[in-house]
C-alpha cells in the first residue's frame, strides 16, 4: 500500500511542478490566482498522503491551517481585483 501513497504523492509533485509554470508564466491576475489556489489546494493533498505516509497525524493540521489559508487568499483577491474591469485584470 505504500507503493500506491509514494506513486500519489509523485503526480502530486508534478501537479506542483506544472502548477508553478503557470503561475510563473500565466497570462492574466485571476489565470495566476487560479494557479496558486490549484497549488494549495495540491499541497493540502500531498500533506495528507504524507501524514498518512508516514504515520504524522500533524501534518494533517497543517493540512488544514493551509486549506484556510487557501481561502483567505481567494477573499483578498477577489476583494483587491473585483472591482475593476475585465482589461484592468489582465495587467
Amino acid at each position: 500500500m505504500t507503493f500506491v501513497y509514494e506513486a500519489f504523492a509523485l503526480v502530486l509533485v508534478a501537479n506542483l511542478a506544472a502548477g508553478m509554470l503557470r503561475v510563473l508564466r500565466g497570462p492574466r491576475a485571476a489565470d495566476r490566482m487560479l494557479a496558486a489556489q490549484m497549488l494549495g489546494t495540491t499541497g493540502v493533498a500531498l500533506l495528507l498522503v504524507l501524514a498518512q505516509l508516514q504515520d504524522m497525524p500533524a501534518l494533517r493540521d497543517v493540512a488544514l491551517v493551509f486549506a484556510l489559508l487557501a481561502l483567505l487568499a481567494v477573499m483578498v483577491f477577489v476583494r483587491r481585483v473585483g472591482g475593476r474591469s475585465r482589461d484592468d485584470v489582465a495587467r
